[in-house]
C-alpha cells in the first residue's frame, strides 16, 4: 500500500469521480483535493463543490479554463489539420492534458503527495493523464482506483453511490458515459456498444435531428487570421465564444455528427457517437481557406503531418518534443492562411460556397479555359520530361520478353 497523505484528484462529478474520494478516504485514509477544470461543461460544473464536500473532499478547486482550451490547445489541433482515423475530431483527447495541467498545477500548490483520476483501465483517458503527470510532476504518485478497486462494471459504481448515498447523474436506465466541453459531446457505452444499434434520438443533446432542422439554409462566414479563427459573420469574438456561437448555428441545422468505430492506443476497437457542430464548421472552412494560400507541396506535406499529429494527441503525447516541431511547422505554413469563408448549412450539411484571401494563390485567369498570358507549348517539353521513366521502362520491355526466351 502507497504511502498517501494527500491527493488531487481530477473530478467531474460523475460516476466515477463520484465514488473515488469516498474509496481513496476508505482504502488510503488521505485527504483528497477534488480538481474540476471548466473547458465547457456548460451546466455540469454548477454544484460541484457542495457535491464534492458532501462526498469527503477536504478541499475543492474549479477552474475555469475555457479560453485557454480554445486558444492553446483547440485552436493548434485545428491548424494542424488534425483528425484521428479521418472523423475523430479529438475533443476529449485535446481536453485532457489541459485538465491534467491544471490538476498538477494545484496538486502541487496544496502540498498533495499524489494525483488520482477516474479512467478505467481499459481505455485511452488513462494514458493521456498519466503521461502528461510524467511529463509535469514526475515526482508525484499516481493512483489510478478502476485499476485497483473490485468494482468491474458501471453498475457496480452504481451499487457502491447508492449504498454510500452518494448521488450520481447516471442510471441503471440511462448508462450512457458522455464527455462533454467546449468542443464536443460524446456518447459511449449501454447500447452503443453493440454495432449493429442506431442510436436513439433521444441521446442527441447539441444538435438537433437532420431532418428536424430548418427548412431554409443559413449562411454562415467565419473570418481566419495566420490559420486562426477570429470572427464570425464579421463579428470578432474570443477564441471561446467563436466556438460557442458556432456550435449554436451548426446543432441547430444539425451539422457534425459522427459515429464512429475508433481503435484505441490500447488495441480495443471501441464506439463512440460523437456530437462537433462548431468543430465541423471550423474544419471545412480552414480547409477550404488553404485550398487558396497554400502551395501544392506545404498542402501536402500538412497533410502527412496531420495524421501523425492526430495519433500523437490521441495518444496522450500533448507534451512531446515532436508535437511542439510540428506545431512550429504548422505555424510557419499559417502566416498566409488569413481570410473568410462562408458555409452554407442545411439540413445536417455544411457546404463551402465561397472563400477568399489577401493572399491567395488562386489565379483566375490560369483557371479559366482563356489561354491567353499561358504558353501552351511549355506543356510539351513538360509532360515529356515528366514521362522520360515510362518511356525507359518501356525500352526495357523487348530486353525482358528476350530474356525470358
Amino acid at each position: 500500500m502507497k504511502n498517501i497523505k494527500k491527493v488531487a484528484l481530477a473530478y467531474s462529478g460523475g460516476l466515477d469521480t463520484s465514488i473515488i474520494i469516498s474509496w481513496l478516504k476508505e482504502s488510503y485514509g488521505c485527504d483528497v483535493v477534488a480538481v474540476a477544470v471548466d473547458v465547457g461543461q456548460a451546466e455540469e460544473t454548477a454544484g460541484l463543490a457542495q457535491k464534492a464536500y458532501s462526498t469527503g473532499a477536504c478541499d475543492f478547486h474549479l477552474v475555469d479554463a475555457k479560453e485557454e482550451f480554445a486558444s492553446d490547445y483547440l485552436f493548434p489541433v485545428l491548424r494542424a489539420g488534425a483528425i484521428y482515423e479521418r472523423d475523430y475530431l479529438l475533443g476529449t483527447s485535446t481536453a485532457r492534458p489541459l485538465i491534467a495541467r491544471k490538476q498538477v498545477e494545484i496538486a502541487l500548490a496544496t502540498g498533495c503527495d499524489a494525483l488520482a483520476h477516474g479512467c478505467t483501465g481499459k481505455g485511452n483517458d488513462q494514458v493521456r493523464f498519466e503521461l502528461a503527470y510524467q511529463a509535469l510532476a514526475p515526482e508525484l504518485q499516481i493512483v489510478a482506483p478502476w485499476r485497483e478497486w473490485d468494482i468491474v462494471s458501471r453498475e457496480d459504481a452504481i451499487d457502491y453511490a447508492s449504498e454510500r448515498g452518494i448521488p450520481v447523474p447516471v442510471t441503471k436506465k440511462d448508462p450512457y458515459s458522455r464527455d462533454r466541453n467546449l468542443w464536443h459531446l460524446s456518447h459511449e457505452g449501454g447500447p452503443l456498444e453493440d454495432p449493429m444499434f442506431e442510436p436513439e434520438a433521444s441521446m442527441f443533446k447539441l444538435t438537433v435531428d437532420p431532418q428536424d432542422a430548418p427548412e431554409t439554409p443559413e449562411k454562415v462566414t467565419i473570418t481566419f487570421e495566420e490559420g486562426i479563427p477570429v470572427a464570425v459573420n464579421g463579428a470578432h469574438l474570443s477564441p471561446a465564444a467563436v466556438v460557442q456561437t458556432l456550435n449554436a448555428i451548426g446543432g441547430k441545422h444539425g451539422v457534425g455528427r459522427a459515429d464512429i468505430v475508433e481503435n484505441r492506443l490500447i488495441g480495443i476497437k471501441s464506439r463512440g457517437v460523437y456530437e462537433t457542430p462548431g468543430g465541423t464548421l471550423l474544419v471545412s472552412a480552414l480547409k477550404a481557406l488553404e485550398s487558396i494560400t497554400l502551395d501544392r507541396d506545404s498542402a501536402h506535406e500538412k497533410e502527412r503531418i496531420a495524421t501523425r499529429y492526430a495519433e500523437l494527441v490521441y495518444n496522450g503525447q500533448w507534451f512531446a518534443p515532436l508535437r511542439e516541431a510540428f506545431d512550429s511547422f504548422v505555424q510557419t505554413l499559417a502566416e498566409n492562411v488569413t481570410g473568410t469563408v462562408t458555409l452554407k448549412l442545411y439540413k445536417g450539411n455544411a457546404t463551402v460556397i465561397a472563400r477568399q484571401s489577401p493572399y491567395s494563390l488562386y489565379q483566375q485567369n490560369l483557371a479559366s479555359f482563356d489561354m491567353t498570358g499561358y504558353d501552351v507549348t511549355d506543356s510539351a517539353g513538360f509532360i515529356k520530361l515528366f514521362g522520360l521513366q515510362l518511356r525507359g521502362r518501356k525500352r526495357l520491355a523487348p530486353m525482358a520478353l528476350e530474356k525470358a526466351q
